[in-house]
Protein backbone atom coordinates (compact mmCIF):
# COMPACT_ATOMS: atom_id res chain seq x y z
CA UNK A 1 0.00 0.00 0.00
CA UNK A 2 1.04 3.36 -1.03
CA UNK A 3 2.14 5.76 1.83
CA UNK A 4 0.90 9.26 2.17
CA UNK A 5 4.68 10.12 1.40
CA UNK A 6 4.82 8.26 -1.53
CA UNK A 7 1.30 9.96 -3.36
CA UNK A 8 2.38 13.00 -2.84
CA UNK A 9 5.69 12.61 -4.56
CA UNK A 10 3.99 11.28 -7.58
CA UNK A 11 1.39 13.95 -7.40
CA UNK A 12 4.40 16.20 -7.50
CA UNK A 13 6.51 14.18 -10.10
CA UNK A 14 3.20 14.03 -12.30
CA UNK A 15 2.84 17.64 -12.04
CA UNK A 16 6.20 18.93 -11.67
CA UNK A 17 6.51 16.71 -15.65
CA UNK A 18 2.86 18.21 -16.80
CA UNK A 19 4.70 21.77 -16.01
CA UNK A 20 7.53 20.99 -18.02
CA UNK A 21 6.01 19.82 -20.97
CA UNK A 22 3.82 23.04 -20.31
CA UNK A 23 6.58 25.53 -20.36
CA UNK A 24 8.56 23.68 -23.32
CA UNK A 25 5.26 24.23 -25.21
CA UNK A 26 4.78 28.19 -24.10
CA UNK A 27 8.84 28.64 -24.94
CA UNK A 28 8.13 27.02 -28.57
CA UNK A 29 5.53 29.54 -29.22
CA UNK A 30 7.55 32.70 -27.76
CA UNK A 31 9.99 31.33 -30.56
CA UNK A 32 7.89 30.98 -33.02
CA UNK A 33 6.27 34.38 -32.20
CA UNK A 34 9.68 36.61 -31.99
CA UNK A 35 11.20 34.73 -35.19
CA UNK A 36 8.04 35.57 -36.88
CA UNK A 37 8.34 39.19 -36.80
CA UNK A 38 11.91 39.04 -37.81
CA UNK A 39 11.62 36.94 -40.65
CA UNK A 40 8.29 39.01 -42.21
CA UNK A 41 10.73 41.51 -43.44
CA UNK A 42 13.14 38.44 -44.76
CA UNK A 43 11.39 35.56 -45.72
CA UNK A 44 7.17 35.08 -45.11
CA UNK A 45 6.69 32.07 -43.36
CA UNK A 46 3.55 31.54 -45.48
CA UNK A 47 5.78 31.33 -48.34
CA UNK A 48 8.71 28.48 -48.83
CA UNK A 49 11.69 29.44 -50.20
CA UNK A 50 12.74 29.02 -54.20
CA UNK A 51 14.68 27.20 -55.46
CA UNK A 52 17.02 29.66 -57.42
CA UNK A 53 19.25 31.14 -55.16
CA UNK A 54 18.57 34.25 -52.43
CA UNK A 55 15.16 33.64 -53.89
CA UNK A 56 15.44 35.19 -56.74
CA UNK A 57 12.95 33.41 -58.78
CA UNK A 58 10.62 36.27 -60.33
CA UNK A 59 13.04 35.99 -63.21
CA UNK A 60 14.37 32.53 -63.01
CA UNK A 61 13.21 30.85 -66.86
CA UNK A 62 14.96 28.00 -66.23
CA UNK A 63 12.80 26.88 -63.16
CA UNK A 64 9.01 27.02 -61.50
CA UNK A 65 8.88 27.13 -57.97
CA UNK A 66 5.34 26.91 -56.21
CA UNK A 67 4.30 30.52 -54.48
CA UNK A 68 7.05 32.44 -56.29
CA UNK A 69 6.59 34.19 -59.88
CA UNK A 70 3.13 32.04 -61.41
CA UNK A 71 4.19 33.29 -64.89
CA UNK A 72 7.14 31.38 -64.67
CA UNK A 73 4.82 27.63 -64.93
CA UNK A 74 4.33 29.14 -68.80
CA UNK A 75 8.19 28.01 -69.57
CA UNK A 76 7.15 24.67 -68.64
CA UNK A 77 7.74 22.03 -71.73
CA UNK A 78 7.35 18.80 -69.55
CA UNK A 79 4.82 17.62 -66.75
CA UNK A 80 6.80 17.73 -63.56
CA UNK A 81 6.46 17.15 -60.17
CA UNK A 82 8.48 18.57 -56.99
CA UNK A 83 9.41 18.09 -53.13
CA UNK A 84 11.03 20.36 -50.63
CA UNK A 85 11.88 20.56 -46.95
CA UNK A 86 13.18 24.09 -45.48
CA UNK A 87 14.45 23.86 -41.96
CA UNK A 88 14.60 27.34 -40.94
CA UNK A 89 17.78 28.00 -38.67
CA UNK A 90 17.83 24.43 -37.53
CA UNK A 91 14.56 24.97 -35.33
CA UNK A 92 11.71 21.66 -36.20
CA UNK A 93 8.91 24.41 -35.36
CA UNK A 94 9.77 26.30 -37.97
CA UNK A 95 10.38 23.89 -40.66
CA UNK A 96 8.52 23.90 -44.09
CA UNK A 97 6.72 21.48 -46.45
CA UNK A 98 6.15 21.95 -50.25
CA UNK A 99 5.03 19.57 -52.89
CA UNK A 100 4.33 21.01 -56.49
CA UNK A 101 3.15 19.20 -59.69
CA UNK A 102 3.44 21.16 -63.47
CA UNK A 103 1.09 19.78 -66.14
CA UNK A 104 1.71 21.26 -69.80
CA UNK A 105 -0.29 21.67 -72.28
CA UNK A 106 -0.16 23.46 -75.92
CA UNK A 107 -2.58 25.95 -74.83
CA UNK A 108 -2.19 26.86 -71.31
CA UNK A 109 0.05 24.98 -68.60
CA UNK A 110 -1.47 24.25 -64.96
CA UNK A 111 0.41 23.95 -61.88
CA UNK A 112 -0.93 23.01 -58.27
CA UNK A 113 0.68 23.69 -54.83
CA UNK A 114 0.63 22.72 -51.27
CA UNK A 115 3.06 24.15 -48.16
CA UNK A 116 2.79 23.46 -44.94
CA UNK A 117 4.67 25.87 -41.84
CA UNK A 118 4.64 25.12 -38.41
CA UNK A 119 3.78 22.46 -35.64
CA UNK A 120 0.83 21.05 -33.72
CA UNK A 121 0.22 24.29 -32.02
CA UNK A 122 0.49 26.49 -34.50
CA UNK A 123 1.10 25.99 -38.61
CA UNK A 124 0.08 27.99 -41.48
CA UNK A 125 -1.14 25.94 -45.13
CA UNK A 126 -0.95 27.62 -48.69
CA UNK A 127 -2.99 25.83 -51.42
CA UNK A 128 -2.17 27.25 -54.36
CA UNK A 129 -3.77 26.48 -58.64
CA UNK A 130 -1.92 28.40 -61.13
CA UNK A 131 -2.47 29.07 -64.25
CA UNK A 132 0.03 30.09 -66.91
CA UNK A 133 0.64 30.68 -70.65
CA UNK A 134 3.60 31.10 -72.92
CA UNK A 135 3.43 33.57 -75.82
CA UNK A 136 5.54 32.53 -78.21
CA UNK A 137 8.75 32.90 -75.91
CA UNK A 138 8.28 36.49 -76.08
CA UNK A 139 6.66 36.93 -72.35
CA UNK A 140 4.43 34.77 -70.41
CA UNK A 141 1.23 35.56 -68.22
CA UNK A 142 0.23 33.74 -64.77
CA UNK A 143 -2.75 33.94 -62.24
CA UNK A 144 -2.50 31.34 -59.38
CA UNK A 145 -5.45 31.29 -56.77
CA UNK A 146 -4.04 30.44 -53.46
CA UNK A 147 -6.39 28.97 -50.31
CA UNK A 148 -4.40 30.09 -46.81
CA UNK A 149 -5.64 28.62 -43.12
CA UNK A 150 -3.81 28.66 -40.16
CA UNK A 151 -4.48 27.04 -37.16
CA UNK A 152 -4.81 28.84 -33.59
CA UNK A 153 -4.26 26.51 -30.59
CA UNK A 154 -5.63 29.29 -28.31
CA UNK A 155 -9.34 29.21 -29.98
CA UNK A 156 -8.38 25.43 -31.32
CA UNK A 157 -10.02 26.66 -34.84
CA UNK A 158 -8.82 27.34 -38.06
CA UNK A 159 -9.22 30.73 -40.02
CA UNK A 160 -8.32 31.04 -43.64
CA UNK A 161 -8.70 33.71 -46.83
CA UNK A 162 -8.23 33.48 -50.30
CA UNK A 163 -5.02 35.84 -51.99
CA UNK A 164 -5.01 35.94 -55.54
CA UNK A 165 -1.06 35.83 -57.36
CA UNK A 166 -0.61 37.58 -60.95
CA UNK A 167 2.55 36.77 -62.60
CA UNK A 168 4.54 38.35 -66.20
CA UNK A 169 7.54 37.66 -67.66
CA UNK A 170 9.21 39.49 -70.63
CA UNK A 171 12.20 38.50 -72.77
CA UNK A 172 13.55 41.41 -73.74
CA UNK A 173 16.33 39.84 -75.84
CA UNK A 174 17.53 36.43 -76.16
CA UNK A 175 19.38 36.41 -73.03
CA UNK A 176 17.91 39.10 -71.06
CA UNK A 177 14.59 38.70 -69.44
CA UNK A 178 12.32 40.88 -66.47
CA UNK A 179 10.17 39.33 -64.73
CA UNK A 180 6.88 40.65 -61.88
CA UNK A 181 4.69 39.19 -59.41
CA UNK A 182 2.37 40.40 -57.12
CA UNK A 183 1.17 38.05 -53.86
CA UNK A 184 -2.18 39.19 -51.99
CA UNK A 185 -1.97 42.54 -53.68
CA UNK A 186 -5.45 43.93 -52.10
CA UNK A 187 -3.60 43.52 -48.19
CA UNK A 188 -6.21 40.70 -47.41
CA UNK A 189 -6.28 39.81 -43.71
CA UNK A 190 -7.27 37.59 -41.75
CA UNK A 191 -9.80 38.30 -38.68
CA UNK A 192 -10.62 35.66 -35.37
CA UNK A 193 -11.59 36.03 -32.01
CA UNK A 194 -8.64 37.29 -30.54
CA UNK A 195 -7.79 39.90 -33.36
CA UNK A 196 -6.48 40.28 -36.90
CA UNK A 197 -3.80 38.33 -38.52
CA UNK A 198 -2.33 40.38 -40.56
CA UNK A 199 -1.10 38.61 -44.22
CA UNK A 200 1.76 39.27 -46.21
CA UNK A 201 1.29 41.77 -49.10
CA UNK A 202 4.25 41.54 -51.43
CA UNK A 203 5.50 42.77 -54.92
CA UNK A 204 8.70 41.55 -56.63
CA UNK A 205 10.23 42.72 -59.66
CA UNK A 206 13.86 41.36 -61.05
CA UNK A 207 16.07 40.36 -64.18
CA UNK A 208 17.68 37.39 -65.82
CA UNK A 209 20.78 37.97 -67.69
CA UNK A 210 22.53 34.75 -69.73
CA UNK A 211 26.68 35.39 -70.16
CA UNK A 212 26.50 32.16 -71.21
CA UNK A 213 24.97 28.53 -71.09
CA UNK A 214 26.92 27.71 -68.64
CA UNK A 215 26.58 31.44 -66.70
CA UNK A 216 23.44 33.32 -65.44
CA UNK A 217 22.84 36.22 -62.99
CA UNK A 218 19.71 37.28 -61.82
CA UNK A 219 19.06 40.31 -59.43
CA UNK A 220 15.54 40.90 -57.18
CA UNK A 221 13.65 43.86 -55.21
CA UNK A 222 11.02 42.85 -53.04
CA UNK A 223 8.69 45.03 -51.45
CA UNK A 224 6.36 43.71 -48.05
CA UNK A 225 3.71 47.00 -48.17
CA UNK A 226 4.31 47.29 -43.90
CA UNK A 227 8.06 46.22 -44.53
CA UNK A 228 11.47 47.35 -45.71
CA UNK A 229 13.01 46.91 -48.90
CA UNK A 230 14.34 43.65 -50.16
CA UNK A 231 17.10 43.22 -52.51
CA UNK A 232 18.81 39.71 -54.06
CA UNK A 233 21.04 38.85 -56.32
CA UNK A 234 22.61 35.22 -57.55
CA UNK A 235 24.70 33.69 -59.95
CA UNK A 236 24.43 30.09 -61.04
CA UNK A 237 27.05 28.22 -62.79
CA UNK A 238 27.07 25.26 -64.81
CA UNK A 239 30.20 23.31 -63.47
CA UNK A 240 29.59 20.32 -65.29
CA UNK A 241 26.80 18.01 -67.03
CA UNK A 242 25.38 17.02 -64.39
CA UNK A 243 26.11 19.89 -61.64
CA UNK A 244 25.94 23.58 -61.01
CA UNK A 245 26.69 25.94 -58.20
CA UNK A 246 25.19 28.84 -56.77
CA UNK A 247 26.31 32.13 -55.35
CA UNK A 248 24.33 34.92 -54.02
CA UNK A 249 23.07 37.23 -50.81
CA UNK A 250 19.97 39.08 -50.18
CA UNK A 251 19.66 41.93 -47.67
CA UNK A 252 16.99 43.27 -45.94
CA UNK A 253 17.98 44.30 -41.95
CA UNK A 254 20.86 42.34 -42.76
CA UNK A 255 23.64 40.80 -45.57
CA UNK A 256 22.84 37.13 -46.03
CA UNK A 257 25.05 35.51 -48.25
CA UNK A 258 23.68 32.26 -49.46
CA UNK A 259 25.58 29.04 -51.49
CA UNK A 260 24.01 26.29 -53.00
CA UNK A 261 24.55 23.10 -55.18
CA UNK A 262 22.60 20.95 -58.00
CA UNK A 263 22.61 18.20 -59.22
CA UNK A 264 20.65 16.53 -62.18
CA UNK A 265 20.98 13.51 -63.78
CA UNK A 266 18.30 12.26 -67.09
CA UNK A 267 14.92 13.17 -65.76
CA UNK A 268 15.29 13.87 -61.82
CA UNK A 269 17.20 17.05 -60.48
CA UNK A 270 17.94 17.63 -56.70
CA UNK A 271 18.89 21.11 -55.16
CA UNK A 272 20.57 22.34 -51.95
CA UNK A 273 20.66 25.71 -50.42
CA UNK A 274 22.36 27.29 -47.57
CA UNK A 275 21.65 30.70 -46.32
CA UNK A 276 23.81 32.17 -43.17
CA UNK A 277 21.77 34.90 -41.16
CA UNK A 278 23.95 36.64 -39.12
CA UNK A 279 21.21 36.75 -35.73
CA UNK A 280 19.72 33.92 -36.53
CA UNK A 281 21.74 31.37 -37.73
CA UNK A 282 21.63 28.50 -40.63
CA UNK A 283 18.57 28.22 -42.67
CA UNK A 284 18.39 25.43 -44.95
CA UNK A 285 16.50 24.16 -47.86
CA UNK A 286 16.45 20.69 -50.38
CA UNK A 287 14.51 20.42 -53.30
CA UNK A 288 13.94 17.41 -55.86
CA UNK A 289 12.26 17.73 -58.66
CA UNK A 290 11.15 15.00 -61.04
CA UNK A 291 10.31 15.81 -64.96
CA UNK A 292 8.12 13.10 -66.96
CA UNK A 293 9.44 12.75 -70.76
CA UNK A 294 6.53 13.79 -73.83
Amino acid sequence: MLTEFSIENLLFTDFETQTNVNMKKLISLFILIALNQVLLSQISTILPSAASIANTSVADTKNWSAFSNPAMLGYVDNSEIGMQYENRFLISQLSNKTIQAAFSNRLMNGGLSFSHFGYSLYHEMIVGLDFARNFSEKFAMGLQFNYYTAYFNASNSYHGAFLPQLGLSVKLTPGFSMGFQSFNPFQTNIRTDLGTKRLPSIFSLGTEYSFSNELIWRTQIDKEVSSNYRFATGFEYQMLQAMNIKLGAYASDYLVPCLGVGFGSGQLKFELNCELHPLLGLNTMAFVKYRFRH
